[in-house]
């Protein structure tokens, strides 16, 4: 590529030392033609122009130009095009969804390229996205950058999500919280927005930090603004005052439709929920969708913040120690007193959950959590289940019932008691269709021996490989009631000891041969 200075040259030694273009060509490594085209142009303007020094002076301060027609993209290969169309029409499908808050934007589309090995940049992404969707580009809004003191400050805001839970779409709500001076995230998924889940993603939040931020900034959200007062005042609710009670903070609301009042939360509010679920959204379980975001937000707190050039972590790490005192955990459930009914539970917004078969009629004290909920009589655990957010599902454990099943044990096979354990339920259908009494013996002993579901279930696999024909509640409480290999501890025993222990195992293995 010619430069200016040496257009400049090749009009110089021409015209003022009078040298041939084969010279010229020879002394500054340039082709005779390039050397004749620039003399040509330059003789050009000085004899056609009505103002040549004007025109020749821009022309010698211009640097050439080149006609280069219509070149291919290099970097934008009909590969790279077919990835970004397939992520384009996943956005367009999860817009159909009512997920528009986790459609990949142009900088996730260009992280997901350059992961599959593709050298495309930025704005030939942006460009081709923008030619794509037929968009005109747009002004940008500017921001004032805000400066804060290490620990003084966090924001706290929640977000919808749109999650698939085994082949089901449903929605669940992000609670976020964002440290104004080094930008920490912390996160955890809810089932609903409520007051529970308010204060217990604080007391995880502050548990997780070990310590208090000064300041907590919340907008009008109604599980921490009770009631407007006058203009701009606003009242507290029961739930943050008992916050502020236990943890010593201070509390502050942004104005009415004042989001930018919290901009950090509110950009991690939309950044957290691109970066974990806009790339992935279909989960076994509610819990592998909480370690999916846990992992995402460490890696999201261990990347490099472009303001700075430091980590999340790194810049937490200053302020860490400028925290106020964790006076620990606050307890945070709602209590009622509820009457156990005729079908043995207690019923909580539409849904029942099982207590003891014993306690028909009398009143137990039940405590609810975010997540589970917990039953007790006389201060004495009675049931504790996972809590149900559906309507009028029935929450059932098989065991609250087994002294009425051995009273009544045709009522077995059709129960919801064994319609809620999958595995119970195979488990009877497979063998004990017409044993019902023996299977509410087996479930008896598995109660009494604390034998958890996924150990009868090894147990059960084992039996089959030992004898398929015929499982009974006698082999499986043999089996049940003998140590594993791996728990059993060698001990000196003498020849009597011995003598017995074979004659027992003699027994057993002529028991399951049987």
């Amino acid at each position: 590529m010619i430069s200016v200075y040496m257009k400049q040259e090749i009009i110089i030694r021409s015209h003022r030392e009078g040298k041939s273009h084969r010279q010229i060509s020879r002394e500054l490594q340039i082709n005779r033609k390039t050397i004749k085209k620039y003399i040509e142009d330059y003789e050009h303007l000085q004899s056609g122009s009505s103002e040549p020094e004007i025109a020749l002076s821009t022309f010698l301060s211009s640097p050439p130009l080149y006609r280069i027609g219509i070149r291919s993209k290099v970097r934008l290969t009909a590969e790279v095009q077919s990835v970004i169309d397939a992520l384009l029409e996943a956005n367009r499908k999860k817009i159909g969804q009512g997920m528009r808050k986790q459609i990949l934007k142009n900088i996730d589309i260009l992280q997901l390229l350059h992961e599959q090995g593709f050298g495309v940049g930025y704005t030939t992404v942006c460009n081709y996205i923008r030619e794509k969707l037929g968009k005109s580009a747009t002004p940008q809004e500017a921001f004032i950058r805000q400066q804060y003191e290490p620990g003084s400050v966090c924001e706290f805001d929640w977000g919808e999500i749109k999650l698939n839970i085994s082949g089901h779409l449903f929605r669940f709500h992000l609670a976020v919280f964002t440290s104004a001076y080094s930008n920490y995230r912390y996160a955890m998924i809810y089932k609903r927005q409520d007051t529970l889940a308010f204060m217990e993603s604080h007391v995880s939040f502050f548990e997780h930090i070990g310590g208090v931020y000064h300041q907590m900034v919340y907008d009008n959200m109604r599980v921490a603004v009770a009631k407007f007062v006058g203009k701009h005042e606003k009242e507290p609710t029961r739930a943050l005052l008992q916050l502020k009670g236990h943890y010593q903070y201070n509390h502050r609301f942004c104005n009415a439709y004042s989001g930018n009042e919290k901009g950090h939360v509110e950009r991690s509010v939309e950044y957290i929920r691109r970066k974990a679920f806009g790339f992935k959204s279909d989960f076994d379980s509610f819990e592998q969708a909480q370690q999916y975001l846990e992992t995402i937000i460490s890696k999201v707190n261990q990347a490099k913040q472009q303001l700075t050039g430091r980590t999340a972590m790194e810049m937490f790490a200053d302020e860490k120690d400028l925290l106020w005192q964790h006076t620990g955990p606050l307890s945070c459930s709602d209590s009622a007193q509820l009457r156990v009914d005729k079908y043995a539970t207690v019923s909580h917004l539409t849904n029942r959950y099982s207590v003891s078969e014993k306690l028909v009629g009398c009143f137990v004290d039940v405590k609810i959590f975010s997540n589970t909920i917990e039953a007790y009589f006389e201060n004495t655990p009675v049931g504790s289940h996972q809590r149900d957010y559906g309507k009028h599902q029935w929450v059932i454990n098989i065991e609250h019932y087994l002294d009425t099943l051995q009273q009544k044990p045709g009522a077995l096979s059709g129960s919801v008691a064994l319609t809620c354990r999958p595995y119970l339920k195979e488990l009877y259908q497979q063998f004990y269709l017409n044993a019902p009494r023996d299977f509410i013996d087996l479930l008896h002993y598995c109660r009494e021996h604390k034998i958890s579901e996924e150990n009868l279930e090894a147990t059960v696999s084992r039996l089959v490989g030992l004898c398929t024909q015929s499982i009974t509640t006698e082999k499986l409480t043999a089996l049940l009631g003998n140590k594993p290999w791996e728990d059993a501890k060698p001990v000196a025993v003498n020849n009597q000891t011995a003598n017995l222990a074979k004659e027992q195992l003699k027994q057993i293995t002529a028991l399951l041969m049987n």
